[in-house]
């Protein structure tokens, strides 16, 4: 992973981190990957939402990437970074497109107010409130606090109403499954972000979005840096 900021440009610094982050999910479960030839890929089928493949580099080729992951049950997925693969030929649809996000480093927020990071213990009931009040399945484990995670969450009316996860590594924070119960994408991204200042003041913050949720990140101070697009293979 690449870890000097110097030698990354935003695109490849918010790829790398992304992977970062899929791999450290995927080992929670058992199921972690390795990099070759550009592509990050797990041979076992990933935990759900997670991809089984995502590239790290515009190099790589369809070829590259089918051999390296699961085909024999339905729901494989994979992440083209660069939004320059066509899958089609080995069965997979296009799920969604979306733009990889950047927010500059900043001088940080000391002493302001806004989510905080929640204990092991309160895993479950951060997972229900991202997944709408749904029963906890485990998807986040409370090992991936050991390994940098930090799950953010507004707790102020007694209960978790809106959060975030952030991710150290590539020199950046990603930012991933933002979402907020009763308020829109803008102020929860705002309360994000006084976190992220918080807690790592001074480090540059990105992730990826589409639609509303691009919008709202994009008049938070982000900057689109690179196309991603999402494949699935609907067929074992």
């Amino acid at each position: 992973m690449i870890t000097d900021p110097r030698a990354a440009s935003p695109l490849t610094a918010a790829v790398h981190n992304n992977v970062a982050w899929c791999d450290a999910v995927c080992r929670s479960h058992g199921t972690p990957g390795e990099i070759k030839a550009g592509v990050w890929a797990s041979p076992r089928r990933t935990p759900p939402l997670y991809p089984d493949a995502v590239t790290l580099s515009p190099d790589v080729v369809p070829e590259d990437v089918p051999g390296r992951i699961d085909l024999t049950s339905s729901g494989a997925s994979v992440k083209d970074s660069f939004g320059s693969l066509d899958l089609s030929a080995a069965g997979f649809d296009a799920l969604f497109t979306a733009q990889w996000i950047h927010r500059p480093a900043t001088g940080g927020a000391p002493g302001a107010e806004g989510w905080r990071p929640i204990r092991a213990e309160r895993l479950s009931a951060w997972e229900s409130a991202w997944n709408g009040g749904a029963e906890s399945e485990g998807l986040f484990r409370p090992v991936l606090l050991d390994d940098g995670a930090v799950f953010l969450a507004d707790t102020s009316a007694g209960r978790i109403t809106a959060g975030a996860v952030a991710y150290p590594a590539a020199s950046v924070i990603g930012v991933s499954n933002l979402f907020a119960a009763d308020a829109g994408p803008d102020a929860a991204w705002r309360s994000c972000l006084a976190a992220t200042d918080r807690l790592w003041p001074g480090a540059p913050v990105v992730g990826y979005e589409h639609g509303d949720d691009l919008a709202a990140a994009l008049r938070q101070g982000f900057a689109p840096v690179g196309p991603l697009r999402v494949w699935l293979r609907a067929d074992g």
